[in-house]
């Protein structure tokens, strides 16, 4: 595998772990059972999963009125396609 084709396998991957995150933490919050916590749905956005916190935030419409999940998710999301870009301009010139 190459490695633009991997980051963005990688990417796929972990956005999925973070949409379900977001799933199962609404439906634990509807149950009142234990939570995933803010730290960890944060940390999977920056780690890679950006796009699937947002996109689980919307769906689920789970911690929709904390700004600072918008705000991280999308920052995130902006450095996730930045990075994707200049590797793939990286390894283009290469």
């Amino acid at each position: 595998m190459k490695p633009f084709q991997a980051a963005l396998a990688y990417f796929a991957i972990i956005s999925a772990i973070t949409f379900f995150a977001y799933g199962i933490d609404k439906l634990r919050a509807k149950k009142g059972a234990w939570r995933i916590s803010e730290k960890t749905l944060l940390s999977l956005g920056i780690l890679g999963g950006a796009f699937g916190g947002l996109l689980g935030m919307k769906l689920f419409r789970h911690k929709t009125k904390h700004r600072y999940f918008w705000a991280v998710n999308y920052a995130a999301l902006a450095i996730h396609i930045a990075a994707a870009i200049f590797l793939a301009v990286k390894l283009r010139a290469a």
